[in-house]
């Protein structure tokens, strides 16, 4: 359980922060910058679920809002167990109880095959849009890839490895979103524009 009293300790006030075992770090290090990333992927999600809830429930349409509603909440509450994770010095030892395994992983690529079967093949690069939820699945898409970025400099950088399972989850989830920001332009009849090389 967390409990919070109060938001601002000050303990931080000179460039350090502590992390989730009690020691201190600075706060440009490595290990801050991959949850920090995860905390800021959290928080695209976030924006995808509010742009989400803004468009029209379309008739026929609510079913399918709800459930892609309901799939960005539980991957919140994921992005958050995971953010605990590289928050704790020796989670890749065992440290730690709150963590991605392998079965959030393939739920997350059952999800991900489900949204992009019906999808037509791509015969280029999207460009990022589609529409106000399109877009904002996109942002999400291109936070999840440098949080994924951040986790390897981690474990390359400070000489613990991060699991294989964050990596891979965070990978996953960076496909979700292109796949869900190109289902969602087709189901809501927004254009998607393909990348045409050397065009301009």
């Amino acid at each position: 359980m967390v409990y919070i009293s109060k938001v601002y300790t000050k303990s931080g006030d000179g460039g350090d922060t502590m992390l989730a075992s009690g020691s201190f770090v600075r706060k440009h290090t490595a290990r801050i910058e991959a949850y920090g990333t995860v905390d800021e992927f959290n928080a695209t999600v976030g924006m995808v679920r509010i742009e989400l809830a803004r468009e029209p429930r379309r008739t026929g349409a609510e079913v399918v809002f709800d459930e892609i509603d309901a799939q960005l909440t539980r991957i919140q509450q994921e992005l958050f167990d995971l953010g605990a994770e590289l928050a704790t010095p020796g989670a890749a030892d065992g440290e730690g109880k709150l963590r991605v395994e392998d079965r959030h992983i393939e739920r997350l690529e059952n999800e991900l095959d489900a949204w992009n079967d019906p999808l037509p093949a791509l015969k280029s690069f999207v460009l990022p849009g589609g529409g106000p939820v399109g877009a904002a699945c996109h942002v999400a898409r291109t936070v999840g890839r440098r949080a994924e970025r951040r986790a390897v400099l981690l474990s390359d950088t400070e000489g613990e490895q991060v699991r294989p399972e964050a990596l891979r989850y965070l990978n996953r989830l960076s496909d979700y979103f292109f796949v869900l920001g190109r289902a969602i332009a087709h189901r809501l009849g927004d254009e998607e524009t393909m990348w045409t090389p050397a065009s301009s």
